[in-house]
């Protein structure tokens, strides 16, 4: 009977253990991502603002040959993420889009490409501000006097880029703010239920002549290790979403250097385990201080 009863407590310990290993993963990967939106949406309004797009047109006297030249010194520029040339065939294609083909719009101007050659870029993040692209309007515009006719962009594109980055970091700071005090709120509740079945042990132990010091050191230490594989599952779970979200977005892609990787797993490290050490200490400090009668 003995033997049946701690193989049943046994389990019980060991559900009691995965369970609040579990619950602070899940918690842990609420934080996670928080910490890597926080990262990576830098990351994200690089990827939008380099998606914005100004073309160059030259004067009619320029040749495609001449063009290609300024296109070339052009890819040089630091201030570019992208240079292209665009010849009068591709911009009709591009002019075109799923409506009409080509050939139809030529057939409106009696056969002849009414679009002349140019050059379409795509501005560094950096730069893809209305202060920085007038800026380099105006670089462009310095350098090739005598080559351009207009230097084009649309203005609200890139306020509308900037503005809603501004907004929604904002937002989603309120709201990761909110999520982490949830998040420590939870992981101090479910430390506080597995101590809760404890309260006997630790009494009994307590009333055997064993030190406070002695009675937390063992819970400390196994908090310690929860903390640790906690923080390694949550962070295998954000893996798995990120590596998830890549495969259905088309638009953007999460990408994550290595020592970012080593940032955020050692965020989540280092918040588990001090969240689960501080939590274990003071559930701890509420048994020992509580009389036997209390406990029940």
């Amino acid at each position: 009977m003995s033997k049946l009863l701690d193989k049943y407590n046994r389990r019980g310990v060991r559900s009691s253990y995965v369970s609040t290993v579990i619950g602070i993963s899940l918690v842990l990967f609420m934080i996670g991502l928080v910490i890597g939106g926080v990262v990576g949406l830098d990351d994200v309004q690089r990827q939008a603002k380099e998606t914005l797009q100004g073309d160059l047109f030259f004067k009619p006297e320029y040749t495609e040959a001449d063009i290609k030249q300024v296109e070339q010194k052009l890819k040089t520029w630091k201030e570019f993420k992208e240079v292209t040339f665009v010849s009068p065939d591709r911009a009709i294609e591009e002019f075109s889009g799923s409506d009409q083909s080509p050939e139809e719009i030529l057939s409106i101007f009696e056969g002849e490409n009414p679009l002349p050659p140019t050059i379409s870029f795509q501005p560094k993040a950096e730069f893809a501000t209305l202060e920085g692209m007038n800026m380099l309007a105006m670089k462009l515009e310095q350098a090739f006097p005598d080559e351009l006719q207009e230097v084009s962009f649309e203005p609200e594109a890139v306020k509308s880029v900037n503005l809603g980055f501004k907004q929604f970091v904002f937002l989603f700071l309120v709201v990761a703010l909110l999520l982490i005090v949830v998040a420590v709120a939870m992981i101090n509740n479910t430390i506080r239920l597995a101590l809760y079945s404890k309260r006997f042990t630790i009494k009994t132990m307590q009333l055997v002549g064993a030190t406070s010091k002695f009675i937390r050191r063992p819970f400390l230490i196994r908090s310690i290790f929860q903390g640790m594989v906690s923080a390694i599952l949550g962070m295998a779970l954000l893996v798995a979403l990120f590596y998830a979200l890549n495969n259905y977005l088309t638009n953007f892609e999460i990408s994550f250097r290595p020592e970012t990787f080593g940032i955020l797993f050692g965020s989540l490290l280092v918040m588990g385990v001090i969240i689960t050490f501080v939590s274990t200490f003071f559930a701890l400090n509420k048994f020992l201080r509580m009389k036997l009668d209390d406990l029940y």
